[in-house]
C-alpha cells in the first residue's frame, strides 16, 4: 500500500488524531476519524436509498471528521482526481 499523507486535523492533541490520506495504489482516500455515538450510528443505518441496503455492512464503518478538516479532503479528492499531482 502507497498511503500519502494528506494531513490531521490541527487542533489535535494527544489522544485524538482525525487524518486523511490517499491510497497512490487503489486511488482512494483514507480517513480516520472518531467512532460515532450510537444515535448517529443507528440514523445512518436507518437510511434507505435507492441501490443502498439498510444498515451498515459489517465491512463498513461510519466515522466522524471535523469541518475545519475540509481542505484537506478537497486535497486528497484532487489527488485522487489528478494522479500526475501526486
Amino acid at each position: 500500500m502507497a498511503l500519502r499523507f494528506i494531513g490531521i486535523d490541527p487542533n489535535t492533541g494527544d489522544d485524538e488524531s482525525p487524518t486523511v490520506w490517499v491510497d497512490q495504489e487503489k486511488n482512494e482516500i483514507v480517513l480516520q476519524g472518531w467512532k460515532p455515538d450510537h444515535e448517529l450510528e443507528t440514523e445512518c443505518a436507518a437510511f434507505e436509498l435507492p441501490g443502498h441496503a439498510k444498515g451498515i455492512p459489517d465491512h463498513e464503518a461510519v466515522i466522524r471528521v471535523p469541518a475545519r478538516m475540509t481542505q484537506m479532503i478537497r486535497e486528497a479528492c484532487d489527488a485522487v482526481e489528478r494522479p500526475e499531482v501526486r
